[in-house]
């Protein structure tokens, strides 16, 4: 805290000079009589001065004052700041090692902390001054203590700051398994930070190398999460554990941190290292929904290479998600249209909650998205083999999902029913009760214009009668439904319900015995508009 902020200075005349180096200035005023232990507005008396600022001579004057005068010389070496910083404590960090000599010869305490529970060493550490450390080490500084509000010792924060000689030096005096408030290990903290050097000299000195924190997490899983390559090496390579579990939530492993930060080049190291169930088994967590949760492409694309399946497994209980693909489908449009691609080119199935998520969109992204890799399955064209065309066809689940969930739709009828039918829908899997009880009139209008509506049965037909007349259910329907269907018309349902998708090809239309004119026709493009 800088106090001069609020404070204006209020420092003594031989600090003044102590400050600034007068060593004839300082044993002037001395000499006058003036007192050494008078405090400014931080607490900091001569000697904190003249300490701060590694002025030897000085330090040296000031306690030969000291020791000759009434005062008690210990409890003025050890005189704390406002802070609780001590003379030492700001000698130390400034790597002054013959200032700390004279202190430490006057009886400063080398352990005294300041109220943020710092400490001479510490502050060394810090600040990278080895041949300070090594001064307060031989002099007895206490090595194992937490310093800070994080609970950190001196190894921690060598760690931290790369100071790696320091790391060398603490690792043969301190508790390589001293942990913080979160239960983390000096060697969480290199595998975390990519501090390689440390990890390495730590793990040498037998740091243990699957400690577990508070929260279970492990260094690999740690160095996997931040991309340290070299440290998951470093790690793997000493023996740790790379399924390991990592939560106490549900089995997270290091593969899962490297998926859903993208870490590539970690991500294939640890696949083939890694229990390969988590990608299907019930009660595990398939790493695909990280990829999907981050919008993970490159990292999806090598698991499913890996083959590591695009469905996973349900994980409602767990994650609340019932598939990676109603994740990525549920993300977009803002960012999960392209994991929705690589999901269906890798022949994810469409569940149900797919399709309820795809059918309820206001616009046709989704739904053309899904087509543009999926295709209703039909009796093959002419020419056709099975199997031909590279996209695969909706399976009998599929489809069963689909129609139920376009009853469940109605409202959005005019956005996917156009691009169903298109696609090869046969449009009487959705003559059902519900249907015309609820769909909104144009959408039933739609849907009876690619029929033949004189063959409706009966029940149907009373539904439409009922809502013609009804209050708050007005059906208008267009007046060539109370007429029978052109020939035109019949002919062209006829077709279209022996051809299925392959009516979409135009060359399956071209071998057709029909005029070219005709193709618009036989494929509804008077009846379904664009989307």
């Amino acid at each position: 805290m800088d106090f001069t902020e609020v404070y204006s200075d209020s420092v003594g005349s031989i600090s003044l000079a102590a400050r600034s180096g007068s060593l004839v200035q300082v044993r002037s005023l001395i000499r006058s009589g003036l007192s050494l232990d008078v405090k400014d507005n931080r607490g900091w008396t001569c000697l904190h001065e003249a300490a701060a600022r590694g002025h030897k001579g000085c330090v040296r004057e000031i306690l030969t004052a000291a020791a000759s005068s009434c005062l008690d010389l210990c409890a003025f070496v050890n005189a704390q700041t406002h802070e609780g910083e001590t003379a030492v404590f700001l000698a130390s960090g400034t790597g002054s090692v013959p200032v700390v000599k004279l202190l430490l010869k006057a009886k400063a305490d080398l352990n005294l902390q300041t109220n943020e529970l710092s400490s001479p060493l510490y502050s060394a550490v810090d600040r990278g001054h080895s041949e300070m450390v090594q001064l307060l080490l031989r002099r007895g500084a206490e090595v194992n203590r937490s310093h800070t509000a994080s609970c950190w010792t001196c190894l921690h924060q060598a760690v931290y700051k790369d100071h790696r000689d320091l790391v060398l030096l603490l690792s043969e005096v301190c508790d390589l398994e001293a942990v913080d408030d979160h239960r983390i290990t000096p060697l969480f903290v290199s595998a975390q930070y990519g501090r390689v050097h440390c990890l390495r000299a730590l793990l040498r000195k037998g740091a243990r190398v699957d400690a577990q924190a508070a929260d279970g997490a492990s260094p690999l899983l740690l160095a996997s999460q931040e991309g340290h390559s070299l440290c998951v090496e470093e790690l793997l390579s000493h023996g740790a554990d790379p399924n390991l579990s990592c939560s106490k939530d549900w089995r997270q492993l290091p593969l899962h941190a490297a998926a859903q930060f993208g870490h590539t080049r970690i991500l294939r190291r640890l696949l083939p290292i890694t229990d390969r169930s988590i990608g299907h088994a019930p009660g595990q967590v398939s790493p695909l929904y990280q990829c999907v949760q981050t919008d993970q492409q490159e990292a999806l694309q090598m698991l499913l290479r890996h083959g590591y399946s695009p469905d996973a497994q349900d994980c409602e209980d767990l994650l609340g998600l019932r598939c990676p693909l109603s994740h990525a489908v549920a993300l977009s449009p803002h960012k999960g249209s392209r994991l929705v691609q690589i999901l269906l080119g890798s022949g994810a199935t469409i569940f149900s909650e797919v399709w309820d998520l795809v059918l309820q969109s206001p616009t046709p992204h989704l739904l053309q998205m899904v087509l543009d890799y999926r295709s209703v399955p039909g009796p093959p064209g002419p020419g056709d083999s099975p199997g031909c065309g590279s996209r695969r066809d909706f399976g009998v689940q599929e489809l069963a999902s689909l129609t139920d969930q376009c009853l469940n739709h109605t409202g959005t009828g005019l956005v996917w029913m156009p691009l169903l039918l298109r696609a090869g829908l046969d449009p009487r899997t959705l003559l059902q009760h519900r249907m015309f009880c609820e769909g909104p009139a144009p959408v039933l209008n739609l849907l009876l214009q690619v029929l033949d509506w004189s063959g409706l049965s009966p029940d149907l037909r009373r539904v439409l009668d009922q809502r013609r007349t009804e209050i708050g259910t007005n059906w208008d329907s267009f007046t060539l439904f109370d007429s029978a269907p052109s020939l035109a018309h019949l002919s062209r349902v006829r077709i279209g319900s022996v051809l299925g998708s392959s009516l979409r090809k135009s060359s399956v239309l071209q071998q057709l015995p029909v005029p070219a004119s005709l193709h618009d026709f036989l494929q509804f493009r008077d009846v379904l508009p664009s989307v």
